[in-house]
């Protein structure tokens, strides 16, 4: 029941009841990512549309990279996780900004750990230096 009522009342969550609707219609589902996002065209061929119902929060950044060149028609290809990726590839990672898990540098002020020295990083020029003067 709460999951239906969020379905009515908030659009930032999976999907929207008319989304459930449009999909339920007119969807044909393609294929499924790696975070649980699941893939959608539209079951006619007639001026195709593709799109995403989203696992858990909408943000568009979890659409791995060979899922999003699919949905904004670069390839007719329906990616699969049986690809084999190269060695220098790495897994694909949602935007974390905002979350535990974001990248703090050293020095941060959201940065928990020790702060670098400040005097041990660099040292200043000198103008007046001897090693200046060749």
């Amino acid at each position: 029941m709460l999951k239906f009522i969020k379905e009515i009342f908030t659009w930032w969550n999976r999907q929207t009841l008319s989304t459930r609707i449009h999909t339920s219609l007119y969807g044909a589902m393609v294929g499924e990512d790696d975070f649980g996002n699941i893939y959608y065209t539209t079951k006619k061929n007639e001026g195709v549309k593709r799109w995403v119902i989203y696992n858990g929060y909408a943000d568009s950044s979890k659409v791995p990279a060979a899922w999003h060149s699919w949905l904004h028609h670069v390839t007719d290809s329906v990616p699969n996780n049986d690809t084999q990726k190269k060695y220098w590839h790495k897994n694909h990672l949602p935007n974390l900004t905002g979350t535990d898990l974001a990248y703090k540098p050293p020095g941060s002020l959201s940065n928990t750990g020790k702060t670098p020295s400040k005097n041990k990083h660099y040292t200043s020029w000198d103008p007046s230096s001897s090693e200046n003067e060749k």
